[in-house]
Formats: structure tokens, sequence, C-alpha cells
């Protein structure tokens, strides 16, 4: 009577186990994303995401130099403005508040990689992705209803932020809306103004989630009126995602962004096998960072065990890189802190 043998399990001790590991995770794979306000020596901590504050310009260099110190070489920068428009003026000033903090970073910290989010939705005092077809001065097209997104205008004004940001010497610029044609446009206008090199990581594949709450507190940026889901994804499409992404490496993008990420890991392993040779970065959206830190907090889980094994899962599913509020905590962990 033959009896088939059945393959042993390796039982590794802890040395056996990192050596065979197939998912490493590294401090170098995060971003980590700052909140910049007006003022001095400000930290104003966000209720919905413990451990995460609004930061001062000057608080923000200290966060951001206390990162690199952990090994986490990269930050997105959100901006908070003093006052908000239809337009979001701010947004392309030379002294706006992400423009100041730019200079201030790099100015103490060159070697740390700055991508700034290009949107207008922090920065509207309607709270949208684009301008809106809206009020007497900006009724710009009288056969489209109030409140329509007027695409190609919104265009115009991410290319502004685009070069403002260049120019205050941000490494990445990274266009969130999900506009038609942004990726585009935004190449057009950086190419034009000498800034050829500077790299695009496009929110390619967005989402309209449920788990953008505690951001939309975060950054003041919650629409008032309506919602975004005309611009942003079906979370039951998978497909769309890889046409989305297909029209954006079309258009020049450097680098595709899958957000959010944990309900969507099989979307970032179908954006990373139909592009393989493109970065792709993965957004651990601030919901899913509450969720983590609210459980933790009752006791319900072990903080540590559960981030670390979600930002592993992450990179597993084809992240080459990881935009996370828990980048700080991590990349301690990783290093045996």
């Amino acid at each position: 009577m033959n009896i088939p043998i059945r393959p042993r399990r390796l039982r590794h001790t802890a040395v056996l186990r990192q050596m065979v590991r197939e998912t490493e995770l590294n401090p170098a794979d995060f971003i980590y994303p700052l909140f910049i306000r007006h003022g001095e020596n400000e930290r104003r901590p966000i209720p919905s995401m413990p451990g995460v504050a609004q930061l001062s310009v000057d608080t923000a260099v200290a966060e951001a130099q206390a990162a690199y110190e952990l090994g986490i070489t990269a930050v997105i920068l959100f901006g908070l403005p003093a006052e908000k428009d239809p337009v979001g003026q701010e947004n392309f000033a030379e002294d706006g508040i992400v423009q100041q903090a730019i200079r201030a970073i790099k100015a103490e910290l060159p070697q740390m990689v700055v991508v700034t989010d290009v949107c207008l939705c922090e920065y509207t005092d309607h709270g949208h992705c684009g301008v809106l077809n809206a009020g007497i001065e900006l009724k710009l097209n009288e056969h489209l209803p109030e409140g329509y997104v007027l695409n190609d205008e919104t265009l115009k004004v991410l290319g502004q932020v685009a070069i403002s940001h260049a120019r205050a010497g941000a490494d990445i610029v990274a266009p969130s809306g999900m506009m038609d044609g942004m990726v585009a446009a935004i190449r057009r206008e950086l190419d034009d103004y000498g800034f050829e090199h500077l790299p695009i990581m496009s929110y390619a594949v967005k989402y309209a989630s449920g788990f953008y709450g505690p951001f939309r507190d975060a950054a003041d940026g919650a629409p008032k009126f309506g919602d975004r889901k005309t611009h942003q994804m079906d979370p039951a499409n998978a497909r769309e995602a890889l046409r989305e992404a297909s029209l954006d490496v079309a258009e020049g993008a450097d680098f595709l962004m899958v957000k959010p990420a944990l309900a969507y890991l099989d979307v970032i392993y179908r954006v990373k096998q139909q592009f393989p040779a493109l970065p792709l970065a993965a957004y651990n959206v601030s919901g899913e960072y509450a969720m983590i830190k609210a459980a933790a907090e009752r006791g319900w889980l072990d903080e540590r065990t559960a981030v670390l094994e979600t930002l592993t899962s992450i990179k597993r599913a084809g992240a080459d890189l990881i935009i996370t509020y828990h980048a700080k905590e991590a990349a301690g962990w990783l290093r045996g802190d």
C-alpha cells in the first residue's frame, strides 16, 4: 500500500524565517503624509486620527527630520490655507503654505524627497476637487448645471499649482483630483517652464471610498454639498482601474497610485501586473489607519502586529511605495525600537 508522503512544513526559527521571507518591509518603502497649516510651533491633534496632527511649517520640518532619522526618505504635503475661495488662490501662490513648507524642508533636509498633493479640495470654499460652474463671476457655461465641476478650467489651475510647487523645490508632484487629462496638462506645463525632469505621481486609481472621512477632518476638505462620485471610481470596478491607469501612462505619468489600499489589494495586484515597469504607490488612507488605532486603543488587537501585517500585505500585493500615517511607528518597529 503506497501512502503519499506529505511535504513537511518548515518550522523556522526567527533567524531562518527572516532568511526565507518573500516580502520584506523597509522604512524606505514609506511616504509620510504631513498636514501643513499657518502659524508657529503649532501641533493640532486630529481627533479622528490619533497620533496625527496639523503642523505649522517649523513643526513640520522637525517632524520630517524625525522621520528621516527613522529611515523614511519621503514625505507628501497637504496644505490648509489661511483663506478659501472658489478657485483656491493660495494653492498656487508663491507664499502659499505648501510652498513655504517645501522650501523649509528642503533647506533643512535636502536629501528628503518632498512629494506634493496637487488638488483643489483643501483650498476651495466649496470643498470640491475642481472649479465649479457656480455664481455670477464663475458662471462659465450656461449650458451646464450649477455646481458642475468644469474639467478643463480645473486643468488650468492644476497646471499653475504644479509649477508653483516645482519652483518652490518639490521633487515630485502628485495630482489627485481624477480630472480627465490632468497628467498631460501638468506634464505640458512643467515641460514648458523648464521642469522636464520633475516626475508626476498620478492618483491614477482613486475610488469613491467610505474610508476618507478622517482625512477630510485633517485637511478641512469635506465638500460643502454633493459628493465626488462623478469623478472618483466606483468601488465595484476593477477593469476600469486598468483603463484609468493606461490613460495616465499614455499621458506621461512616472508613478501610478491606487487609493485606498486595503479594500483594493486585488486592484494593486492587477495594476502592477499590467504596468510592472512603473513604480506603484498605494495610499493606506485615513480610515484604514483610524480603524486600527481605534481597535488597538480598546485592546481588541495588538497594534504593532496589525500594522506591520497590514503594510506587508500592501507591499505583497505589488506596491513599491506605501503612503501611510503609520510610517513613523512602523519604521521604529522595523528597526527594533
